[in-house]
């Protein structure tokens, strides 16, 4: 990624069981589902709320930055666990806040000053990655289950795949952001593959 990009994805794949993926969505990764949950109630309405302050004073209130940066980055952490990653078989913490001894974190850069107005527009503007995130999701889903299958059979996360994911996911993180408010880098649909495109 450039020096400009404010969301910031990083994973790193290791040695994750062949089969583990199977059970850890429908047993392991259950307790982490009703946290997640309420959180992303929380999610919309704090958004709401930061939009107005951002209306009024072009600033995002940095605690409600913080909880959604911390919402995002739990979702994703608990997506490199199982599926639709897949790469790992460490437990994702029970936190907020980012951790670099955890194979899988998100960072967002906190926007000194916003622009007012564009509160009112940042949804439209996004409409077209909207579009093109929902007309990609079957084949994100099927690349999602290739590498499922690859690991079942192989032992091995596909570098190849988990790149592509990796590129997909940084993208998508990025409209997340700006959908949410907290940016007003406008998200460039460029799919940064691999571990090391995040850093600066």
């Amino acid at each position: 990624m450039t020096s400009g990009d404010p969301v910031r994805v990083r994973a790193e794949p290791d040695t994750p069981s062949r089969w583990l993926w199977l059970v850890k969505w429908c047993v392991l990764a259950v307790p982490h589902y009703p946290i997640l949950i309420a959180l992303y109630i929380a999610y919309p309405l704090l958004t709401v709320v930061a939009g107005v302050a951002v209306l009024v004073t072009g600033r995002f209130p940095r605690a409600i930055f913080d909880f959604n940066v911390g919402v995002l980055r739990w979702s994703w952490r608990l997506m490199n666990y199982r599926f639709p990653m897949n790469a790992t078989d460490k437990y994702p913490p029970f936190t907020l806040k980012s951790r670099a001894d955890y194979p899988a974190d998100l960072e967002v850069d906190y926007p000194v000053q916003l622009t007012r107005w564009a509160v009112l527009v940042k949804w439209l503007l996004g409409l077209p990655q909207y579009l093109i995130a929902w007309a990609m999701e079957p084949l994100l889903q099927l690349l999602c289950l290739v590498a499922a299958i690859a690991l079942l059979c192989t032992g091995t996360v596909h570098q190849g795949i988990f790149d592509l994911l990796m590129g997909i996911v940084r993208w998508r993180y990025r409209v997340a952001v700006y959908a949410s408010l907290m940016t007003d880098v406008y998200p460039v649909f460029r799919l940064d593959q691999g571990v090391t495109h995040d850093t600066r």
